[in-house]
């Protein structure tokens, strides 16, 4: 059913807000792209207007920290029918946009500047030219949609397309005016896909990728003194740890240094106000245990930004400075992910030499 939001002024009678609209939807593209965040925290927009060849042109691309293209598409004059077919068309050639043709678009929509330095100052990482665009996603922003262009939507994402619906209403309050945001399918429970590496698409072999981002905020010896992988900071980085279930088989690698261990997952995903560890003195929450690192303490009530742990039966684990690395290692910036290439195959083949007791009971 259509998502609608209503507002009201906090007081002893509550007042509804009017609800208003923009004067065009061009101004919604507009404050998208001076305020990406209204999109999502975890976007860097790289081309806007772009024309596709196919008789038409994207509204917005974006990338994701793990190389991922995001397509966002607004309805702007067209039924919410077109708007899907719309998208559907231009996936078909953002799938095929090589890294140079990338950097192109980028320089057309932000002159003078540079993709990948860009992208490690806004993610703080290398762009791997090898990951961006091995996958890509479709948003669909709109004041509304029917019922049946969301049954649309929902059977696509329950067969591996990666689509999801955003919605922003008006409200007005005296001269001023503001814009609030629901998702047809909350961004920490959607779908996650596979990762392939461009071109070595191949069934999955059963083993699942970790990077642990250990630092100030979260703490590999604590991970491997409590049992747990985990991750936050975003929805981005805490959704994947969703793919995790009892049994799977984890190899973890510290961004930035290598693989520190394979374990088993033992239990779901827990938030940081819910995870808790064993002690001494008897369970107790791990975020007030531990003096190594924060967890983003600051942050314990806000589900999307928090830190969310996996607990993990360690089988085999090594020192961050002893981590294992080797030239054509897989790697990838997703929290999580079961990639679907031959350099994961590969890398797990030779990661079983190296961590002999990989398999234990």
């Amino acid at each position: 059913m259509p998502i609608r939001q209503s507002i009201w002024k906090v007081g002893e009678s509550p007042q509804p807000l009017a609800e208003s609209r923009l004067a065009s939807e061009q101004q919604l593209e507009q404050m998208i792209v001076a305020n990406p965040s209204l999109l999502s925290d975890d976007v860097m927009l790289i081309g806007r207007q772009e024309d596709t060849g196919l008789g038409g042109r994207i509204d917005l691309l974006a990338v994701n920290p793990d190389g991922t293209l995001v397509l966002v598409e607004l309805k702007r004059d067209r039924t919410p029918r077109e708007v899907v077919a719309q998208a559907l068309d231009y996936a078909s050639w953002v799938e095929n946009l090589s890294a140079g043709e990338i950097a192109a678009i980028y320089g057309r929509f932000k002159p003078g500047s540079d993709l990948a330095a860009d992208f490690k100052g806004r993610f703080g990482v290398a762009l791997d030219e090898e990951a961006l665009n091995a996958n890509h996603e479709i948003v669909l922003v709109a004041a509304a949609l029917d019922d049946s262009t969301e049954r649309i939507i929902r059977y696509l994402g329950d067969r591996g397309i990666a689509i999801n619906a955003m919605f922003f209403q008006v409200f007005a309050h005296g001269e001023d005016k503001f814009v609030s945001r629901a998702w047809l399918i909350d961004p920490a429970k959607a779908p996650v896909a596979a990762i392939p590496q461009r071109g070595e698409d191949e069934p999955w072999n059963g083993e699942v990728y970790v990077s642990f981002g250990a630092g100030p905020h979260r703490s590999w010896e604590d991970a491997v003194d409590y049992g747990f992988v985990s991750g936050g900071g975003g929805v981005w980085y805490s959704r994947t740890l969703e793919l995790l279930a009892p049994g799977d088989r984890v190899w973890v690698k510290a961004p930035g240094s290598g693989y520190v261990g394979v374990g088993r997952v033992v239990g779901p995903r827990e938030s940081v106000a819910e995870f808790r560890v064993k002690t001494p003195e008897g369970d107790r929450r791990l975020v007030d245990v531990s003096k190594r690192a924060d967890y983003g303490r600051g942050e314990i009530d806000d589900p999307d930004r928090c830190e969310y742990f996996v607990p993990v039966k360690w089988l085999e684990t090594r020192l961050i400075d002893a981590a294992v690395q080797e030239i054509g290692f897989f790697g990838n910036q997703n929290t999580v992910c079961k990639p679907r290439s031959k350099k994961w195959r590969t890398t797990v083949d030779r990661l079983k030499q190296m961590f002999p007791t990989f398999d234990k009971s």
